[in-house]
């Protein structure tokens, strides 16, 4: 982990950035250079079936993905209604990047604000050309890509990580979310 992450979590360090958009049925994934400038489309991945567990195949396969690309954040979007308020894909995807924060360790894990990702990925696909039929197969990198692409816009402009740190600690057996995958919180900046 670099030295200055360690000094202020929150600060923009060079390094590859993952997202992630979670689903009750799928998890896309999308990648940034090690500049964070583009966001581009990676996998879309089966999401295992039951409650969010660190060592479920999808929450493995993203760890790979982090390992593989030397990730420096991970963003995983965090649906919201229109009015802010979070309902239960909220809390499945705060469980999620629970579980993710804890098999990733210490690369940080980020929940950002999604309202509209999935939206902006269908119109785009559809303004591509893309039938509506193929959307359900590539709409969570889709969506995966506006959700990176707006944490990399507000990277550039704050100089700062955007999103609400998840924080785990491992040696507690204390449920510290409601509905999380176990021993983590998350802290707004």
């Amino acid at each position: 982990m670099d030295q200055d992450q360690d000094q202020d979590p929150d600060a923009v360090t060079r390094g590859a950035r993952l997202a992630v958009d979670v689903g009750t049925v799928r998890v896309g994934l999308a990648a940034s250079d090690p500049d964070g400038m583009l966001a581009t489309p990676v996998e879309t991945l089966p999401r295992a079936a039951g409650k969010v567990k660190p060592g479920s195949a999808d929450v493995v396969a993203v760890a790979a993905h982090v390992r593989e690309r030397d990730v420096a954040v991970v963003y995983v979007g965090l649906p919201r209604h229109l009015s802010g308020a979070e309902g239960s894909s909220a809390d499945l995807a705060r469980a999620y990047a629970v579980a993710l924060a804890r098999q990733v360790a210490p690369v940080r894990v980020r929940l950002v604000d999604e309202r509209m990702s999935t939206v902006t990925a269908h119109q785009a696909l559809q303004a591509s050309g893309r039938s509506g039929r193929r959307h359900r197969q590539v709409v969570d990198q889709a969506a995966a890509v506006v959700i990176l692409q707006h944490a990399l816009d507000a990277e550039r402009a704050t100089g700062r990580r955007s999103g609400e740190r998840v924080d785990v600690d491992r040696r507690s057996s204390r449920r510290a979310v409601e509905g999380s995958a176990g021993d983590g919180t998350t802290t707004t900046e």
